[in-house]
């Protein structure tokens, strides 16, 4: 009963309208209250012990739900009450969901929305783990993610009054190309193209070709290979984009020359880069990480959380603690990039200004450079203007123990059914015809028909509840 419910165990989000809490059962709606949850609604579809965070397209039909039932007529005057259960894995879930409203659509500050969403008989949430196999050996928290996503928001990266939720939900899906925009418009992290289009034991795999329709649409210039040779490189060469290779090892974390020489690949790009190793998750991952840390000074834990956000799964194991220690080398990095950067405008504008004036004028007005000595001093923390083309390191001889990482979560990624679909919708993917599912988007090769799921006991339902 609604009249059961103690408004003082609640978290207060938005003063006498938006609450959060815990409870068994969710209760009947009142005169004067409206309760919802998204438990049901949004459910996380994990690799092997992880649990969320929710990926943005979940995040985006949440936060729409809620502004739209704060705006409405019929519920203008109810306090609104997210009730989500006991659960300690739904439960941090929820409060990423209702988090990020008040970080996205209130503007609210991230360590204020916290300590809201902490308060009430709210005694924490536990911390999401990478998906990777094994103990985990870092734990990102509710908070980290909120800092993520306040920081994406501040980049730029995230705008819901423009962001094309149809377009995300169809091209993450493994027979669509398996694709998230990490950076809109400049890095782009996929899984791997392969010799041939073909669906192999159930996941679909894509040649090159299938994939320069979208890259060319999007001004994709740069593909990145970070795994060993599955295709040809020349069939993306051919068609007028630039391949690098800078292969590791799955699993494991990249050397400072192939870090250097990815940030430096993606600095050069005229347009975007489009980087994967085998399933696009982990190398992947931790190299757009250190974009993200250098250009955009985001914390270790705040790349991974906005990168598991866009892109579920991202980082794994060991690579988690490279970021972090990677993360005051890359920030100072960044400062020195910003600050040549900066100093190459200003010669610019100088020359610009030279030119307009005759020679005497212009050795009068000639001044030394303030910032030289002190770049100088710090250039070995720069990338060399030397390195333009990035070549392969020799690869490791195949078959070490079978089964690679990337070659499990493929599998996994492959028989898993859609992590989203829209709340506007209760669409059957299964009945689906080919192109019809999004139709403003042509599908980049596969049907969902081809794919073979899970057995019915172990899809997790998506319901779309009020």
């Amino acid at each position: 009963m609604a009249e059961d419910f103690d408004q003082s165990s609640a978290a207060e989000i938005v003063k006498d309208r938006l609450y959060f809490t815990a409870l068994r059962i969710k209760p009947k709606n009142s005169t004067f209250i409206h309760f919802f949850s998204s438990d049901e609604d949004f459910v996380y579809e994990s690799f092997y012990s992880d649990f969320g965070p929710l990926n943005l397209a979940m995040m985006f039909h949440y936060c729409s739900k809620v502004h739209q039932r704060l705006q409405s007529l019929t519920t203008s005057k109810k306090k609104l009450v997210h009730v989500t259960s006991h659960d300690p894995k739904k439960k941090a879930n929820a409060a990423v969901l209702i988090g990020a409203y008040a970080v996205i659509y209130l503007k609210m500050d991230p360590d204020d929305v916290y300590r809201r969403l902490l308060s009430g008989n709210n005694s924490g949430f536990i911390c999401f783990r990478d998906a990777g196999v094994g103990e985990s050996s870092f734990s990102l928290s509710v908070l980290h993610c909120l800092h993520g996503i306040h920081k994406a928001v501040q980049s730029g990266f995230v705008n819901f009054d423009t962001f094309k939720v149809e377009e995300y939900e169809h091209y993450e899906r493994v027979e669509n190309g398996d694709m998230n925009w990490i950076i809109p418009g400049k890095l782009l992290a996929f899984s791997s193209p392969q010799q041939r289009s073909r669906v192999d034991n159930g996941y679909p795999l894509h040649a090159p070709e299938a994939f320069f329709p979208f890259f060319r649409q999007h001004r994709v210039t740069d593909v990145v290979r970070l795994n060993k040779k599955l295709y040809d490189a020349r069939r993306f060469e051919s068609a007028g984009f630039t391949h690098h290779d800078l292969f590791f090892l799955d699993g494991s974390t990249p050397s400072d020359l192939i870090v250097r020489r990815f940030l430096h690949v993606c600095e050069s790009a005229p347009g975007a880069v489009a980087v994967h190793c085998k399933a696009g998750l982990g190398r992947t991952g931790t190299l757009i990480g250190c974009y993200l840390m250098k250009h955009f000074l985001f914390t270790a834990a705040e790349a991974m959380a906005w990168m598991r956000i866009c892109r579920p799964g991202s980082v794994i194991g060991p690579q988690q603690n490279f970021l972090l220690s990677k993360q005051q080398s890359l920030w100072v990095q960044g400062d020195v990039f910003r600050s040549k950067q900066k100093l190459q405008n200003q010669r610019q504008i100088r020359k610009q200004q030279l030119h307009r004036r005759d020679d005497t004028s212009t050795n009068q007005n000639h001044r030394p450079e303030p910032m030289s000595r002190l770049l100088n001093a710090v250039d070995d923390l720069s990338i060399s203007n030397g390195l333009h083309k990035s070549y392969s390191y020799d690869e490791v001889r195949s078959g070490l123990d079978g089964v690679s990482q990337g070659d499990r979560l493929c599998a996994l990624k492959g028989r898993r059914p859609p992590r989203s679909l829209s709340t506007s919708s209760r669409l059957n993917v299964s009945k689906v015809p080919r192109g019809s599912l999004v139709p403003s988007v042509k599908p980049l090769l596969f049907s969902a028909q081809t794919v073979r799921h899970l057995s019915p006991n172990r899809i997790k339902s998506i319901r779309h509840t009020d």
